[in-house]
């Protein structure tokens, strides 16, 4: 497979093609939802071109739980439809980029045998949805398998485990490969550009204007159909209208905190329930083990950086004594953490968690086509529902699309399991991570698995802009290697400045960009101090 590049040659030529040509459609929105559309059209040979107001993957899509997962949840809550869409596609992404969709053990505590036998009939439904294999299905581990394989789990609360397949991605470098995939069919793929207005001809609107952050530059993208899948900002775009819809969205927030693995050392994918009846992950990956999520409304005003409160800390670092033997977690053990806002489809009378993660396409009078909700998982079947009523509005009966063609990177190939810098760099590139090794294989810093070449590659194919852009999105360093993040920002700006020929007061903005998130993400634990002191204080004057 050739290398497609979300690098345009300048950013000058990218803008006059935009403006110049004439598109069958144009997607507003580079998260994976906008991704798999751009995909899904440029394969059928539309005319495609896609625009995003921030870096590709900079909300939602680069802060899940970072899961290929059909939700099994959802399946005790009578969505079964959901489920046996989602379900089935975790095999599709497989097929698509098997380092983006790593099948990993799924591990239910059971307190009992007829609590394990309630979560058994539940998965058997579950696999059976999904068609999985016979060497996949679930398996029934008791204690002395629950001690030889997950050792911290505590057995004298859980006599048995059930663990069943789901798959681990990394949700920002699967939106890089989908657009690269969109690119290498023909799509013209533009971060940085922020719609500000919709073109409208006789009351049908047909194309979108939009504004180029780096230059000052307004651009005019015309286009027969115009998709507006802009996650969070979906009623963003939708009030651009003549006469708008009614809101689309509810948000719901969900954070994820990061700990050190030696001092959670768990192996495999563990659900633990909160006292609230919901279900949370622990999550190894690499020297770290990560836990979330959080699920509450969101009226704040940073969607893309949403705060991250102490309570929300709290919450999920709690029911971890239940389950584990270890000493407890506090916020002074979290090292990382994110927080992302997801676009619902808004119920009224209904809390965010109860709120469906469906998909619904609507058309505005206007006739812009909007996508609102889904998850990571169901991504291509969106894209394909989006795509037939494309087809409508064209008048046209559209081919086949991609299907699960292999993405970039998504070749077959092998990694020694061992070998910890190959497995970090296969995981994030895939078939791809030896020509990036070649660039460069030296290490940027001496005892972290981050080569030199990820940054070359960064920039030079991936469309990387800014130092946030490369230590959240492409390397994600900022959160998975937390240990040495704010030495690999300085060596990675660095290298950028001669890249791409930053001046010093440039060098000394991007890496204060990056100190202030770095902050910003872990603010919550002078709470914790401050409320750790005036406890102390109240107790001394006791």
């Amino acid at each position: 497979m050739s290398n497609p590049r979300l690098t345009p040659a300048s950013r000058a030529d990218l803008l006059d093609e935009l403006e110049s040509d004439a598109y069958d459609v144009v997607v507003v929105g580079g998260g994976i939802t906008g991704a798999g559309i751009a995909r899904e059209a440029a394969g059928r040979g539309l005319r495609t071109a896609l625009v995003e107001a921030d870096d590709f993957a900079a909300g939602t899509s680069g802060r899940s739980s970072k899961l290929i997962h059909g939700g099994l949840r959802y399946l005790a809550g009578g969505e079964v439809d959901l489920v046996r869409k989602t379900v089935t596609e975790r095999t599709a992404v497989h097929a698509m980029a098997p380092h983006l969709a790593e099948p990993c053990w799924m591990v239910v505590p059971a307190r009992n045998r007829v609590t394990a036998t309630k979560f058994r009939a539940g998965i058997t439904t579950y696999e059976r949805l999904g068609a999985v294999a016979g060497e996949d299905r679930h398996q029934l581990w008791r204690r002395d398998e629950i001690h030889a394989r997950e050792p911290l789990l505590r057995t004298d609360v859980y006599d048995s485990a059930v663990a069943y397949r789901e798959y681990l991605t990394d949700d920002a470098r699967l939106v890089l490969a989908v657009l690269r995939a969109a690119a290498q069919s023909g799509a013209a793929v533009a971060s940085r550009l922020k719609v500000t207005d919709l073109n409208d001809r006789n009351g049908q609107i047909n194309g979108v204007t939009a504004e180029c952050s780096i230059t000052g530059r307004e651009v005019r993208v015309a286009a027969d159909v115009v998709v507006n899948a802009a996650g969070p900002w979906v009623d963003e775009i939708a009030r651009m209208e003549q006469d708008p819809p009614a809101a689309l969205l509810h948000l719901s927030k969900g954070i994820h905190v990061v700990v050190p693995r030696e001092r959670f050392s768990i192996n495999h994918l563990v659900i633990c329930n909160t006292p609230d009846r919901r279900s949370i992950f622990a999550i190894p990956r690499g020297d770290v083990v990560y836990i979330g999520t959080t699920d509450t409304s969101y009226y704040g005003d940073r969607p893309l950086w949403p705060e991250i409160d102490l309570d929300d800390v709290e919450y999920l670092l709690e029911p971890l004594t239940r389950y584990f033997n270890a000493e407890p977690l506090t916020p002074s053990d979290v090292v990382a953490a994110w927080a992302g806002v997801r676009p619902l489809i808004a119920t009224k009378g209904k809390a965010p968690e109860e709120l469906s993660r469906k998909d619904e396409v609507t058309v505005g009078r206007s006739r812009m086509i909007s996508i609102a909700g889904g998850k990571l998982t169901g991504f291509r079947r969106m894209a394909e529902d989006v795509l037939k009523v494309v087809g409508e509005q064209l008048g046209k009966d559209l081919p086949e699309g991609p299907g699960t063609a292999p993405i970039p990177g998504g070749d077959p190939t092998s990694v020694d399991p061992g070998d910890q810098e190959a497995l970090r760099l296969w995981r994030l590139y895939g078939s791809e991570a030896e020509e990036i090794r070649s660039l460069d294989p030296g290490r940027l810093v001496d005892d972290a698995p981050v080569v030199g070449g990820e940054i070359d590659w960064a920039v030079r194919v991936e469309a990387a802009i800014t130092l946030v852009d490369v230590v959240y999105r492409r390397l994600r360093v900022a959160w998975f290697v937390p240990q040495h993040r704010w030495e690999l920002a300085t060596a990675i700006a660095e290298r950028m400045a001669v890249q791409v020929g930053w001046s010093d007061e440039r060098l000394s903005a991007e890496l204060a960009s990056v100190r202030c998130h770095f902050d910003d993400e872990l603010a919550f634990a002078s709470q914790a101090a401050d409320a750790s002191r005036t406890a102390s204080a109240s107790g001394a004057s006791r």
